[in-house]
């Protein structure tokens, strides 16, 4: 399955990457330019939006550390939402539910998120 990322603005509230299809080592690097784009930007807040993801390997997740790395950098961060299967259960598994403060609903738990 292709992996896609697709962009919704959250009216100043940062922005919500929509990830579709499988986060793997072929895909990573797509994800890693969404994201470095988005900080050369200016966004510092971000919410990666799990729900249609089908499959992340290792090198998904550390695309998601690297991600939230960045953002803390200048000040601000990624979280993920949405994730369901086994993409929910890896993130649980590996304590990354924890640090990217996951939130399985998701209406907006960035809301809801400490920055």
């Amino acid at each position: 399955m292709t992996f896609t990322v697709t962009y919704v603005d959250r009216d100043g509230g940062g922005t919500c990457l929509r990830l579709s299809g499988e986060l793997d080592m072929s895909s990573a690097p797509t994800l890693n330019a969404a994201i470095d784009g988005l900080i050369a930007a200016g966004e510092r807040r971000l919410l990666a939006d799990l729900t249609e993801l089908t499959f992340c390997d290792s090198t998904g997740m550390a695309a998601f550390v690297r991600g939230d790395n960045r953002a803390a950098a200048d000040g601000g961060w990624l979280r993920v939402t949405g994730a369901s299967g086994r993409v929910e259960r890896v993130l649980r598994l590996t304590g990354l539910a924890d640090v990217l403060r996951y939130d399985p609903d998701p209406v907006d738990p960035a809301s809801r998120a400490v920055p």
